[in-house]
C-alpha cells in the first residue's frame, strides 16, 4: 500500500521532505553533460546524495518529455533506480475521460512503476476512478496550487451538485469530492495543496482530516513552511509529502552539484523538525 510505504519512508528517514526531479538539460553541470546518458547521470547523483534525506522523490513528466527519447528513458531508468523503499509520485497532472485515464494509469503504474501520479479532476469522476483501481498506489487530485493563476478557476464559486447553501469555492468542491473518492477504495485518494495558500491549506484540513496532503510551493516560490507544518499531517499524524524541487537540483551549477544538493536537503529535513517541534 502506498500509505505504509510513506510512513515507513518517512520514519525510517526522520523526513516529510519530497525532492521533485525537474531536469532541464541546459543547467546541466558541464562535467555531466559530456557523459552519455547525461539526464539520467545527473539524477542518479542527486538521489544518490539525498536517499536518506526524503520520503519521496517526484519526477515532473513534462520536463523528461522536454528532453525527447533521451528524457523518456531517464525517466524510465532513474524511477527504477530510487531505493525501492522510497515512495515515486510521478507529476503528470493526468485528467482525462475514461478509457483514456486507464491507458495513462497503466502506463504510470504498470510500465513505468510509480507509486503515485498527479491528476487533474476537472473531468469529473472518470478521470480519476481509473487510478484509484490499483489498490497499492495513489493519486493525488489538484485541490489548491501553487502558481500565482490558480484562483482563475480555483477561487470560483458556485452549489455543489445536489445541495443548497451558500457558494463554496471549487477548490473546497473538489477537496469534498476526493473525500468521497478516498471512501470508496481501494486506492489511497490525496490532495496537492500548495504552501503558498496557508489559509486554504487549514481550511482544506478541515475538510479532508485523514487524507494525505502533497504540498509544493516550498523553496523557489517561497510557500509558507511553518503553515505546511502545522496543517499538513492527517489527523492520524501521516505527515505531508513537502516537495521541494529547484532549490535542491540547482543548488550549485559546479562540480559539487550533488554535495550541494544534499546539504539543502539536510537543511530544509532540519528546519522541518523543528518547526514539527519536541516528538
Amino acid at each position: 500500500m502506498f500509505l505504509e510505504k510513506l510512513i515507513a519512508a518517512q520514519r525510517q528517514n526522520r523526513s516529510w521532505l519530497c525532492v521533485g526531479l525537474d531536469p532541464v538539460g541546459d543547467r546541466l553541470p558541464p562535467s555531466v553533460r559530456r557523459q552519455e546518458a547525461p539526464l539520467f547521470a545527473f539524477l542518479k547523483a542527486i538521489v544518490d546524495a539525498t536517499a536518506d534525506l526524503v520520503c519521496a522523490y517526484k519526477p515532473n513528466l513534462g520536463f523528461f518529455l522536454a528532453e525527447g527519447t533521451a528524457g523518456m528513458e531517464a525517466l524510465r531508468r532513474i524511477i527504477r533506480y530510487i531505493p525501492d523503499p522510497i515512495p515515486v509520485i510521478l507529476d503528470g497532472k493526468f485528467g482525462d475521460i475514461a478509457h483514456t485515464a486507464a491507458a495513462y494509469a497503466r502506463g504510470a503504474f504498470e510500465t513505468l512503476g510509480a507509486d503515485a501520479v498527479t491528476l487533474s479532476p476537472y473531468v469529473g469522476s472518470e478521470a480519476v476512478r481509473p487510478f484509484l483501481a490499483y489498490p497499492d498506489r495513489a493519486v493525488f487530485v489538484l485541490a489548491r496550487t501553487s502558481n500565482p493563476g490558480a484562483g482563475e478557476f480555483q477561487d470560483l464559486a458556485g452549489s455543489p451538485a445536489g445541495e443548497d447553501g451558500p457558494p463554496v469555492p471549487l477548490f473546497l468542491q473538489v477537496a469534498r469530492q476526493a473525500v468521497r473518492w478516498a471512501a470508496e477504495g481501494p486506492g489511497t485518494c490525496g490532495l496537492v495543496v500548495g504552501a503558498t495558500h496557508p489559509a486554504d491549506l487549514a481550511r482544506l484540513r478541515q475538510i479532508a482530516p485523514t487524507l494525505p496532503f502533497l504540498i509544493p510551493g516550498v523553496g523557489a516560490q517561497g510557500g509558507d513552511l511553518e503553515a505546511t507544518v502545522r496543517f499538513g499531517p492527517t489527523h492520524e499524524g501521516i505527515g505531508p509529502i513537502v516537495n521541494v524541487s529547484r532549490a535542491v537540483l540547482y543548488a550549485s551549477t559546479g562540480e559539487d552539484f550533488a554535495r550541494a544538493a544534499r546539504t539543502v536537503a539536510e537543511g530544509l529535513r532540519a528546519t522541518i523538525a523543528s518547526l514539527q517541534g519536541p516528538a
